[in-house]
């Protein structure tokens, strides 16, 4: 099992390469199931569950050619096997977004239910009661979604659908199964963010009828069918976040190469509350900290708020600031487990159910730290590289899923990290 070896205390200087969303490259290669006609993906990352969601595809009859670069040709025309099965899915939460374009285009489909990170309950039921609206029968049993259409019925149907909470995979699936509904859809309380943007603009490249996406309402229009397009993934904004925390909390010069500042208001803000310089530059965005920053207090919250996926990362920075910060997290119930690891670095910590207080401490002392999810794994790179001495960070498989050769971004900028295997 590979693991990352830092040397912290070195500033990071230069330009870093922010790589394509993963949460836009999976629903989109999902997306391309819609048509039988080829799909070229421009910019996918090279990241663990971007190559399981290519298995899986492949795995239903897809042909799936990678070439140089990030570009994936999808053709689905010989798509012969609608199923996503467990072993295949088991480590991948976002196998559920192959339901909606099955659904939509074959008339049925059966989907494992998804695994991923221990960070609490995603729960599929919002899916669920989303494509039962639609007009699909489902049922669930032995660990699978079976979804198919009633006899006689060729298509989904138009429905308004308004979830119990906003869900961002909720909102892609239906968004996808709309495309080729018949009639018109309305999604109230839709999700809103940049990655769904991004696969309704591909859709629309595809010749769907959407407007409102990037709001809490989403028109569709359902089509007959869809054509091939070719699409460049948008820029990760939860990368180009952490290697922006990474910065602030070591200090230095670096330019975010493809970064997107207006998919980041909510951290750059923070981030200038706190005394680093950010700002938004014709190559993407520039970052530049010196001396010691001051904590932050903040809330996650749905897009465009503070979003989960960096509370983990700006933890790790507000446990070196200056002063006393709070952290509340609401959208996942076991976002915390990075707490216990940065404790073993030094870090003054207490959480109090969904709350975390962070005392700000001079610096942290290297050792060997364990990663428990995505997140967690990036906020624990983070606090190696500003610590004192060696930090080795144990079970980074789950860093490969969503963060492309991290290791070797950060070599070039500076840091001293290397992968051990």
């Amino acid at each position: 099992m590979d693991k990352l070896l830092i040397r912290g205390g070195r500033q990071l200087h230069g330009e870093v390469r922010i790589s394509g969303a993963k949460n836009a490259a999976l629903p989109e290669l999902c997306a391309a199931l819609l048509t039988d006609q080829s799909v070229t993906l421009q910019n996918l990352p090279r990241l663990q569950d971007v190559a399981t969601m290519l298995r899986l595809v492949r795995n239903m009859g897809v042909l799936a050619e990678e070439g140089e670069d990030g570009v994936v040709r999808v053709d689905s025309s010989r798509l012969s096997s609608p199923e996503a099965p467990y072993e295949l899915v088991k480590t991948m939460r976002a196998s559920v977004l192959a339901l909606g374009p099955l659904l939509a285009r074959f008339g049925e489909a059966t989907v494992s239910l998804p695994g991923g990170c221990a960070i609490g309950s995603r729960p599929v039921d919002q899916h669920i009661r989303g494509m039962q609206a639609m007009g699909a029968q489902i049922v669930v049993e032995h660990g699978y979604i079976i979804a198919k259409l009633p006899k006689g019925r060729e298509r989904l149907h138009g429905a308004n659908i308004r979830t119990d909470m906003i869900t961002v995979t909720g909102t892609e699936n239906f968004l996808m199964a709309a495309t080729l509904a018949q009639g018109q859809t309305v999604l109230e309380n839709a999700a809103q963010e940049p990655e769904i943007t991004d696969l309704a603009e591909m859709l629309i490249s595809m010749g769907a009828r959407i407007e409102g996406h990037g709001s809490s309402r989403i028109t569709i229009q359902g089509v007959d069918r869809l054509h091939g397009c070719t699409r460049r993934v948008v820029a990760d904004r939860i990368e180009a976040g952490t290697f922006l925390c990474a910065v602030a909390a070591t200090g230095g010069d670096v330019v975010l190469r493809h970064g997107r500042a207006d998919h980041l208001e909510a951290v750059i803000d923070k981030l200038r509350e706190a005394g680093a310089g950010v700002s938004a530059v014709e190559e993407g965005i520039h970052v530049r900290s010196e001396g010691r920053l001051r904590a932050q207090s903040l809330r996650t919250t749905e897009y465009p708020g503070f979003p989960t996926d960096m509370q983990a990362q700006f933890m790790a920075l507000n446990a070196i600031a200056e002063g006393s910060s709070m952290v509340t997290e609401t959208i996942f119930e076991n976002r915390f487990m990075h707490v216990d690891e940065l404790l073993r670095l030094g870090a003054n910590i207490q959480v109090d159910g969904k709350v975390a207080v962070i005392e700000g401490v001079p610096t942290l002392s290297g050792a060997t730290v364990m990663a428990t999810d995505l997140r967690a794994s990036a906020s624990l790179v983070i606090a190696g590289l500003v610590a004192k001495g060696e930090t080795l960070v144990d079970r980074i498989y789950h860093l490969d899923r969503g963060y492309d050769r991290m290791e070797e971004k950060l070599r070039g900028i500076g840091a001293d990290i290397e992968r051990i295997k």
